[in-house]
């Protein structure tokens, strides 16, 4: 277990892979930490230094109160690459974290130089969307939109074949501090990232699955292509974690991006 203390906040992160190694960054989604990953690392190419951490409300990281802003998150992020050596780093995001990776694209060119924006949108959902839900859960808890959160994730394939996992996922959804929820739901209704995204200038692959409830495949596409060069993969088969529901395909097309980066 690893914490490191930057902006005030702790910050639970782990650090893996080859020391030497190109750096690799991946950020978690809303209501999961960095576990999230556990599926994709071990299908990922060799002669990686891999960041992984909980964003901001998540996991182990602290949790305070009050409404998060998404440039929270982003210099949550660019704090911990700094401490931690990894600069010019390919940003691997999902979801809200693919928010995160295009706000500090933007802001911290030095940091990254490419980056894997999974089920993600420069601007996700509504305000009015974004607001109801934070009522939704500030009365009755996450607990009263797991069911639907998992309708939205994953296929229903998955929810019939590997029901005993996502009881898990489920857990780990509920169990996310209510703070650090409601935080991070308040910045992705307060973001819209549409004119810095579309000023990116840095290789990009854009992924989503064909099935995602919560970014649906014609909206992560309209970010792709407001960006210069990026590239847009469809995964077959998944929802909105298909690191999880399908990393062999997901470990494949980031795979090729990073030999095609060199």
């Amino acid at each position: 277990m690893r914490v490191i203390t930057v902006n005030g906040l702790r910050v639970h992160h782990a650090i893996g892979g080859d020391p030497a190694g190109a750096p690799i960054v991946f950020a978690n989604s809303l209501g999961t930490d960095l576990r999230v990953w556990d599926n994709l690392l071990p299908l990922l190419p060799p002669g990686l230094r891999v960041l992984r951490y909980d964003m901001r409300g998540h996991g182990l990281t602290d949790a305070p109160d009050g409404a998060y802003f998404m440039g929270d998150l982003v210099a949550d992020a660019a704090a911990l690459m700094e401490a931690t050596g990894f600069r010019n780093a390919v940003f691997v995001g999902l979801s809200i974290g693919g928010v995160v990776a295009q706000g500090l694209a933007a802001e911290r060119p030095d940091l990254v130089r490419a980056a894997v924006l999974s089920n993600t949108a420069a601007k996700i959902g509504t305000e009015d969307g974004w607001n109801e839900r934070i009522a939704t859960v500030r009365a009755n808890g996450i607990e009263a939109i797991a069911d639907q959160v998992m309708r939205l994730w994953f296929t229903r394939g998955f929810h019939s074949a590997r029901a005993d996992e996502l009881a898990l996922w489920r857990n780990m959804v509920v169990r996310t501090p209510l703070d650090g929820y409601l935080g991070c739901c308040a910045a992705i209704a307060d973001t819209d990232l549409r004119a810095s995204t579309a000023g990116l200038r840095l290789p990009v692959l854009a992924l989503v699955g064909d099935q995602d409830g919560s970014t649906p495949p014609d909206l992560v596409r309209e970010t792709a292509e407001s960006i210069a060069g990026a590239r847009f993969e469809i995964i077959r088969r998944a929802g909105h974690i298909p690191c999880v529901e399908q990393p062999e395909a997901t470990a494949a097309l980031i795979a090729r991006f990073l030999r095609d980066l060199g």
